[in-house]
């Protein structure tokens, strides 16, 4: 596996991928290709809009499955028995002070394509998670982000409650 393409997934991460696969390839496939033959039915396909639909569907699930197929390829899943519970890692849940907020943040470390800010869930290459990466309880980290330079205190880490 080329190394530079690996991704690297949490084991419900890699769950979700293979998951939103089957159900592609399975039922929403087979769901399009329903309403592909009906559209069809309707006659006149230069002028059948919902044929034009039901195309457009098909290409987005058939890039889509790609897509998915192509992560699953160069997918690696953490070994979480490998890794020291009190060392930041992929699958770790992180507590910091931000200091410039003045407030606690808890995040989650995990793969790029697992990465949901909003639900503080981090991507281990992006400038906070990779500052954070390898760090202990009481390690201090400065971290240059977009939005400038950041600091935090690391008060706790723990194995994700999901990654378990």
């Amino acid at each position: 596996m080329d190394e530079e393409k690996v991704t690297l997934y949490t084991k419900e991460g890699y769950k979700a991928l293979t998951e939103e696969l089957t159900f592609l390839k399975q039922t929403k496939l087979e769901e399009v290709k329903k309403n592909l033959a009906a559209a069809r039915s309707f006659g006149d396909l230069s002028e059948n809009s919902e044929y034009d639909e039901a195309k457009n569907e098909q290409a987005k699930v058939v890039a889509r499955i790609s897509e998915l197929e192509e992560m699953i390829n160069h997918a690696k899943v953490i070994d979480e028995s490998e890794i020291k519970a009190d060392v930041v890692n992929l699958g770790s849940t992180v507590k910091v002070f931000d200091y410039d907020m003045d407030e606690e943040v808890e995040y989650s470390l995990v793969g790029t394509n697992e990465a949901n800010p909003m639900e503080h869930r981090i991507s281990d290459r992006s400038p906070i998670g990779g500052a954070l990466l390898g760090k202990s309880v009481g390690d201090e980290v400065t971290v240059d982000s977009p939005a400038g330079q950041l600091k935090f205190k690391i008060l706790g880490v723990e194995r994700s409650k999901s990654s378990n």
